[in-house]
């Protein structure tokens, strides 16, 4: 019975250089630390996030605008202040009326 398959000093050169090229690149891919399968999930969370970096970015430019505008118009500044916080001026009275549902 020949054993000599069984036995790796037997084996071929090529084919331990390939099997040694297979564990490397198997090696490099999915287990190391910084294997292509992690940094292709950071790739992609990196965009996610700068994703929504702009989003917030164009937020933030909205609410700027709309505090500027409360800044410099005092009317909708009033309007604001009685229709949703219920304020009212000195001396005045104010009536609620209850809409039917």
């Amino acid at each position: 019975m020949n054993t000599d398959y069984l036995n790796p000093l037997r084996w071929k050169r090529s084919f331990l250089i390939s099997a040694l090229v297979a564990f490397i690149a198997v090696w490099f891919i999915f287990i190391d630390t910084y294997s292509l399968l992690t940094k292709f999930q950071l790739e992609s969370r990196k965009s996610d996030l700068i994703e929504r970096t702009e989003e917030y970015k164009e937020r933030t430019t909205e609410l700027e605008q709309k505090i500027e505008e409360l800044e410099s118009n005092p009317d909708l500044l009033e309007k604001i202040a009685r229709e949703e916080y219920g304020m009212r001026k000195p001396g005045e009275t104010v009536y609620r009326i209850k809409s039917p549902k």
